[in-house]
């Protein structure tokens, strides 16, 4: 092993390779190049109802992460998990941090997404509306009940139980309620400035 060649941890590209399109999201005030664990936590999460939503989300993200000049980021699949596992309270949690870039990178292709599924964001965030005012149980609505199964189903085989976290996090309800705030993120990612709007607000009281 040559110990005098430089670190390059996590091959980040160099600054003038970045896509133009990361340039929109200003950078944080935070110590150090990595992301909080709020922060890492929310884009996964954010992720992880677009799965939900779209059977094919796994390679959607990678589509995306080739159309929007990503891929220097965002190489393949396995590059993606280990950006994801950077979330503490995965089962496979990797302890490396997830960069700047890399946030910008998952958030851009996040929004771009959910702008891609707009109309089926809002059509489920009204039927839960609907259904929670007329006090009808959610899983009798055939579309609102695959997301919130497929959601509960790829948080309780990617997360960590027994973190501290997520006790409160131990029914369909909580899980439910979860989702259906995700899915309101997700349509505050499509509306004006949205992605930057976004991006601010995963570091909300994590700035100096």
């Amino acid at each position: 092993m040559n110990v005098s060649a430089p670190l390059t941890p996590f091959n980040s590209p160099a600054e003038q390779d970045l896509p133009m399109i990361l340039e929109t999201l200003p950078d944080p005030a935070v110590e150090g190049q990595g992301c909080p664990r709020r922060t890492r936590q929310q884009i996964d999460l954010i992720l992880l109802a677009i799965e939900a939503l779209d059977l094919g989300g796994s390679e959607a993200i990678l589509a995306f992460a080739q159309e929007l000049d990503l891929k220097g980021i965002i190489k393949d699949r396995v590059n993606l998990w280990r950006m994801r596992s950077t979330n503490p309270l995965r089962r496979a949690n990797i302890r490396r941090p997830l960069t700047i870039m890399e946030a910008k990178a998952l958030v851009v292709i996040s929004c771009y997404l959910a702008r891609r599924l707009t109309v089926v964001i809002r059509q489920l965030l009204m039927i839960n509306q609907q259904m929670v005012e007329k006090q009808i149980p959610l899983e009798q609505n055939l579309r609102l009940s695959n997301y919130l199964e497929r959601f509960r189903a790829h948080f309780r085989s990617r997360m960590n139980k027994r973190r501290s976290g997520l006790m409160a996090l131990n029914s369909d309800d909580k899980l439910n309620e979860l989702a259906v705030s995700l899915l309101a993120q997700l349509l505050f990612c499509t509306g004006t400035a949205g992605m930057q709007r976004f991006w601010i607000s995963l570091f909300d009281g994590e700035v100096e």
